[in-house]
């Protein structure tokens, strides 16, 4: 009997001890999911506290609201410093517009120095000027300076299948270009007179933002891109380096603090208000793993590939090594 006992007595302190550890597992486990959720959605971390705010510009420039809320939320933060992370082909010139307006805003309460990575073309170039200071890596691509508007002719194709689109318009440029046909060359007169417009618009912002004469201005006007090193040639950047030599410079001629921390500002995900893909992305962010969140908002950047309408400063370009 009192070997019955004294094993009773073992396997309830076993019991114990497992569930015990359960608990502490689980309690761990929630304070992160919490801190995950809180880090993600509580806008930005140890936002009172001095800090260098990294803002991103990358994917597709469109302007969103989420975008231009969070450059504002920073402007309105105690962050002493901003870098402007750029790493995008481009987009729809409103858009750049909409964020070059904004960060100079932004840049009129904080000092903010643009780093651009692997592209910083078209839109996103717009996007870095807004910043004091640009920064590239030798085999950045930067430039792309133009307009671009698009659109498909699928006249020969209707005419292979038998097919005719009718219509009846107010006017002979009213929904011109037509895709159905060759556009006239009134429609095209009157593109290329809105592509003139915002391509006027873009090169004077170059031409004032970066201190050009007009022979240097027409030499990196003519929509091509250039690497880091030709673009600080050409006056397109002021210095070669990344978030390092952007951080040094801040610090030298900013007086920002020494060893700030760095930290993201980031807009909420356009997935974050479907339920449990917030905490599945927010945890992904955390401990650096896949999930579906992170798959969805892949697919919805290449729907807003495919959906872009209006005038275009976006560099189509693909270079690897």
């Amino acid at each position: 009997m009192a070997d019955l006992i004294a094993d009773h007595l073992i396997d309830r302190t076993r019991l114990r001890r497992k569930l015990s550890f359960w608990r502490v597992t689980a309690a761990l486990c929630l304070v992160a999911a919490i801190g995950a959720l809180a880090w993600r959605f509580g806008g930005t971390p140890a936002a009172n506290l001095p800090h260098v705010a990294r803002l991103s510009v990358t994917g597709l420039v469109t302007g969103d609201r989420e975008t231009l809320k969070l450059i504002d939320d920073v402007a309105k933060s105690s962050a002493s410093a901003v870098i402007l992370n750029v790493d995008s082909p481009g987009g729809t010139t409103t858009g750049a517009e909409k964020i070059y307006e904004e960060l100079r805003r932004l840049a009129a309460r904080k000092p903010v120095v643009a780093v651009i990575g692997t592209t910083g073309a078209s839109g996103a170039y717009i996007a870095a000027m807004g910043a004091d200071r640009i920064f590239a890596r030798g085999n950045s691509l930067v430039g792309s300076i133009g307009v671009l508007f698009q659109f498909p002719n699928l006249g020969g194709l209707l005419n292979t299948l038998g097919v005719k689109v009718e219509e009846v318009k107010s006017s002979p440029l009213k929904a011109a270009p037509n895709p159905f046909e060759t556009a006239t060359p009134e429609a095209r007169a009157a593109l290329a007179a809105l592509v003139s417009d915002s391509y006027d618009w873009f090169r004077g912002l170059v031409r004032e933002r970066r201190a050009l004469n007009d022979a240097e201005l027409a030499t990196v006007a003519d929509g091509r891109v250039f690497t880091g090193r030709q673009a600080l040639g050409v006056k397109l950047v002021d210095q070669l380096g990344g978030e390092r030599e952007a951080i040094a410079w801040l610090e030298a001629e900013k007086n920002v603090a020494k060893d700030l921390p760095v930290r993201d500002w980031r807009p909420p995900s356009r997935t974050g208000r479907l339920g449990l893909f917030s905490v599945t992305a927010s945890l992904a962010d955390v401990f650096g793993f896949p999930d579906a969140a992170s798959l969805l908002r892949q697919g919805a950047e290449a729907a807003d590939a495919r959906a872009l309408d209006g005038l275009l400063s976006l560099w189509h370009g693909r270079v690897g090594s």
